[in-house]
């Protein structure tokens, strides 16, 4: 896109040019110097305007720069023509001689306070716009010896104001004209998005590079309407800062760039790799520069250190070292804490060795879920003999102390809610929730810490009543069916059955180190994004129809719920011989917007049928509009929403793997992430 804005200039016809002026702008056009310094010595006498211009609004400085005759533009510039807005149509045509010439003929006229000369010129006549300065323009053409010589001459690009910037500069702009605000601001950003401006004026340019890319990614979703033009501009800015790469030549130098820290002392080879920049590079999502080869090449042999020869190995012979290093992890994590400087505890520091490590002690806490879902303490008593209730086993009994599967379960809850701590402390909270993984392990933490919270209330209370009796009586225990609704116990165990849930998708993000298991959890990722849109629409739709259908049916409902048995008051002089079983579960269907809502969502699947409109009582009129209703809401979400929710989710899964190249970095990028997981889990 040009980023110059082309006006509607009024044409000076050729009949209006004297027959000497025509002649001159024909030699000026032709190159013909000698005919045009005869011509500029007699201007005065011959009444030739020297600044006039053709039908096109050229002037001769203007013809000479097209045809690149440097020594036109001296001797025009030598009789003092009228420059104007020269030095920006030369630099549009990258002449290079010119703009040192115009730029040498600007320093001697400029005085400080009074505007240049392609400012000085009417907005309705000039070619370029207002903010179009010869820096930006250069950066436009990316042009490095023109940038080179405008910034060795004290030119400067500021940063423009934020979008939402309120100061008087911006709200005056915005109020005049509003296009032309919005097109200054995308000329300035991709003026420093150019590669040759950034290298000769910053001293980090990779760093650069990076905060630019961000700051155009966040400018792309504040202002919809330029969307794709910041995005272009990111993905040049992300292509710059990868193509810096191909030019490290060895291991060393790789090293220095990966590592480089502008707050901290040089890295120095042989250190410990904190890779810094590459963090940087991950937070600030420059996959590019995360997949290109070099970076990867670097990351492996860092990921393998400590296992030479590995990855010769056959696909068996790899199975057989990580189950053996996945068994010996009880000894690694003891030698660890004990002495961590030791041979077992250098071991443990390496990378591939401790994400096994840590995987097998997740599997383990996932083996101690299974047995105590399946109460395994029960279990064992009746292979035993021991004589066990066999209505209530002891381990959930109301009150019950934790069993030896438990207390091991806390114990690792316990390591994990230190492990998060631990990270949340290294690295910030802004960090930390912005990647969802860590929130889902804080959500999974949370309901652990309840569940304990409940089990120790609801002990307490059981040994609160029991101190309560008289001495030498016992209570019974209570069985389930008698417990309180909202019993401790009741409640920490449904807690506990969804961390058991999130604690086992929790192995979806391990897995993603796996070449083929990797790419489907970034599709899984996009998905549930889609899912997300999805639901909004389809709450609007839900609500919607639950409100109609409970106001037109709740009247019918309630007749409907004097027929249930179990709704009966006891006293009722009423015979439940004429009662209807059936109308203990349709009542509730329609009873209230709760009740409604609940109806349409598992009419979704298939789970509620024509029957539940045979209210009691129910006219013909409102059974058939109620049924209009419903099979209204059944077209527009299981033909409409739920086909529309499929294609947005076939088109997330084809974006990732319509391309193999794409593919390839996508692993690599899942792969890093799982590299630099284990390696922020320190000592």
């Amino acid at each position: 896109m040009m980023e110059e804005e082309n006006v509607v200039r009024p044409h000076q016809e050729m009949a209006s040019l004297s027959l000497q002026e025509k002649k001159y702008l024909l030699a000026v056009e032709r190159g013909d110097v000698a005919s045009v310094r005869r011509m500029l010595q007699k201007a005065h006498e011959a009444d030739i305007n020297i600044n006039c211009v053709d039908p096109l609004g050229r002037s001769a400085l203007l013809m000479a720069i097209d045809n690149e005759n440097l020594e036109m533009v001296e001797l025009l510039i030598e009789h003092k023509v009228d420059t104007k807005d020269a030095l920006l149509h030369a630099i549009s045509e990258e002449f290079v001689e010119a703009v040192e010439v115009l730029l040498e003929h600007e320093e001697t006229l400029h005085k400080n306070g009074d505007p240049h000369s392609w400012e000085a010129l009417p907005p309705d006549t000039a070619t370029f716009t207002p903010d179009i300065t010869p820096l930006i323009l250069s950066a436009h053409r990316d042009n490095y010896e023109i940038i080179k010589i405008l910034l060795d001459r004290g030119s400067t690009l500021p940063m423009p104001h934020d979008v939402r910037c309120g100061c008087d500069e911006c709200v005056t702009s915005r109020m005049e004209d509003s296009l032309r605000h919005s097109r200054s601001r995308i000329n300035a950003y991709r003026a420093l998005a150019s590669p040759s401006l950034i290298a000769l004026s910053s001293k980090d340019p990779i760093l650069t590079a990076f905060e630019l890319s961000w700051e155009l990614r966040r400018l792309s979703f504040l202002e919809h309407e330029f969307k794709c033009e910041y995005q272009e501009l990111r993905r040049q800015c992300q292509d710059f800062a990868t193509a810096l790469l191909d030019h490290t030549r060895s291991s060393y130098e790789l090293e220095v760039l990966l590592n480089h820290d502008p707050t901290g002392p040089a890295f120095e080879h042989g250190e410990r790799m904190h890779l810094n920049r590459l963090k940087l590079a991950i937070k600030l999502r420059q996959k590019k520069f995360v997949a290109h080869p070099n970076v990867q090449q670097l990351l492996a042999s860092i990921w393998y250190e400590g296992l030479p020869g590995f990855r010769r190995k056959n696909m068996f012979l790899q199975a057989l070292e990580i189950v053996r290093i996945g068994v010996l992890f009880p000894f690694f994590s003891v030698g660890y804490i004990i002495a961590p400087h030791s041979m077992v505890g250098q071991t443990m520091r390496k990378p591939f060795i401790k994400f096994i490590c840590h995987s097998a002690s997740y599997f383990t806490f996932l083996f101690m879920l299974i047995l105590a879902s399946q109460r395994i303490e029960s279990v064992i008593g009746n292979w035993m003999g021991h004589e066990v209730d066999e209505h209530e086993p002891a381990p959930t009994k109301r009150g019950a102390a934790p069993t030896i599967v438990e207390w091991f379960i806390l114990a690792w809850v316990s390591g994990l809610i230190w492990s998060e701590v631990k990270q949340l402390w290294d690295v910030g909270l802004e960090e930390y929730v912005n990647d969802m993984w860590n929130v889902i392990d804080f959500v999974t933490n949370s309901l652990y810490v309840a569940t304990v919270a409940l089990r120790v209330v609801a002990y307490y209370r059981v040994q609160k009543e029991n101190e309560n009796q008289a001495p030498g009586s016992v209570i019974p225990a209570l069985q389930r069916e008698e417990w309180d609704t909202w019993d401790p116990m009741l409640i920490s165990e449904g807690l506990f059955s969804a961390a058991n849930i999130f604690s086992s998708l929790k192995l979806v993000y391990i897995f993603s180190v796996n070449p083929h298991l990797g790419p489907l959890q970034v599709s899984l990722s996009r998905m549930v994004m889609d899912i997300m849109k999805f639901f909004f629409l389809y709450v609007l739709v839900l609500f919607a129809f639950s409100c109609g259908l409970n106001q037109l049916l709740w009247y019918y409902a309630d007749m409907e719920k004097k027929q249930c048995p179990s709704a009966m008051p006891f006293s009722a002089n009423v015979s439940t011989t004429n009662a209807d079983p059936n109308a203990c579960t349709v009542w509730r269907r329609f009873a209230n917007l709760f009740e409604t809502i609940q109806t349409l969502f598992w009419a979704v699947f298939g789970l509620v049928d024509l029957d539940s409109f045979e209210l009691d009582g129910i006219k013909v009129f409102t059974r058939f509009w109620g049924m209009l209703m419903f099979g209204t809401y059944s077209v527009i979400n299981i033909v409409v929403l739920l086909n529309l929710l499929i294609a947005m989710m076939n088109h997330s899964y084809q974006l990732i793997s319509v391309s193999a190249a794409s593919l390839a970095k996508k692993k690599r990028k899942k792969k890093l992430y799982a590299y630099l997981r284990v390696r922020e889990i320190v000592d």
